[in-house]
């Protein structure tokens, strides 16, 4: 209520709240879905770098205006949908994807006091909201009323809910060691400590990152949309703004997936030493070059990693980062045991 009392003595208690919190939550989404567009560029970018091609070139000075054409390329084509499909399932599907991908962004702090809901069950709302995730690609998959998209969603169903559940032991790591949910208390637990990526959590963050590739079905680990096997996957009966829908939500998720690495394991917008004139930088910004410096890491693993069989794939979520992550998560609860005057963080 505090930072919005510039509408609150202006309109009222109840409809200032809702004011303030509509323009936070729009000014956020409006920044994401900018960034989404530089950042989709840098990532072919960096692609084409590696092939040494130039890539995109032409659309506005160095290719910067290329996601804003694609963008417009996608709203004004026409909407095809096919003649068995369910069509409300199949309009549906889309949108659930990224108003799910949009409203997991609430709890996510780009700096200190920069969140739209800090809530003290921050982790546990986040966690929530990404496994809904997998509902809309279900559903686009079977609406379609065609083999491959309904095989490439199941397929990115059992990847996804695979790798979820090493990724809650890696939470339950960090959870442990901090004593909060709350992101914020996390980012803050580091600021007189040593950055959880940099600790004994090192293997968790290194299985967080591996585990964040599958979860939003990134290369090598895009069986979902392996071209060879499945023509595209689970939206390959999508096209227009459907089908743009279903992109953004991906990579809003790939971007959630880099801000909760530098959240969990490098400081959030924390500077790395707080000395001048590091400290002089204000914390969104030393929180978006972490995220970027991730979203660096992933479009190098697209383009330097070949793509894994799918056998190989189950076998590395059940059978290696499963027991891995949950020996780390004893490991963790005794450290916090065998140090109680140092651990958990936040008392």
């Amino acid at each position: 209520m505090e930072k919005y009392s510039f509408f609150v003595e202006l309109l009222g208690p109840s409809w200032g709240f809702f004011v303030g919190s509509a323009l936070h939550i729009l000014v956020l989404i409006v920044a994401l879905l900018v960034a989404l567009a530089f950042l989709l560029l840098a990532d072919r970018k960096v692609w084409a770098a590696v092939q040494i091609r130039r890539g995109p070139n032409v659309v506005g000075p160095f290719g910067l205006l290329q996601s804003f054409a694609d963008f417009f390329k996608f709203v004004f084509k026409e909407i095809v949908i096919p003649a068995g499909a369910n069509k409300g399932v199949f309009i549906i599907a889309p949108l659930l994807t990224f108003i799910l991908a949009c409203i997991t962004w609430a709890v996510v702090p780009v700096a200190d006091g920069w969140v739209v809901a800090d809530l003290n069950v921050g982790i546990l709302y986040l966690f929530a909201i990404s496994s809904l995730g997998v509902y809309g690609i279900i559903m686009g998959g079977w609406a379609s009323n065609s083999k491959y998209p309904f095989l490439g969603g199941l397929r990115s169903a059992a990847q996804m809910v695979s790798y979820e559940v090493s990724i809650g032991f890696v939470l339950i790591t960090v959870l442990v060691t901090v004593g909060s949910l709350n992101l914020s208390d996390i980012v803050r637990a580091q600021q007189d400590h040593v950055w959880f990526g940099f600790t004994w959590l090192l293997p968790m963050f290194v299985v967080f990152f591996i585990s964040a590739l599958a979860e939003t079905n990134r290369p090598p680990f895009d069986l979902p949309e392996a071209e060879s096997e499945l023509v595209a996957g689970y939206q390959v009966e999508y096209s227009s703004t459907l089908y743009l829908l279903f992109m953004i939500g991906e990579y809003l998720n790939i971007v959630l997936m880099c801000a909760m690495l530098t959240i969990l394991f490098l400081g959030g917008w924390l500077p790395p030493f707080d000395i001048a004139p590091f400290n002089w930088i204000p914390g969104v910004i030393w929180f978006a070059l972490k995220v970027c410096f991730f979203f660096f890491l992933f479009a190098m693993v697209k383009a330097i990693v070949p793509r894994y069989r799918y056998d190989q794939l189950m076998r590395l979520g059940w059978k290696v980062f499963l027991p891995l992550s949950l020996v780390w998560v004893a490991i963790s609860a005794g450290i916090v045991v065998a140090f109680p005057d140092t651990y958990p963080l936040v008392k």
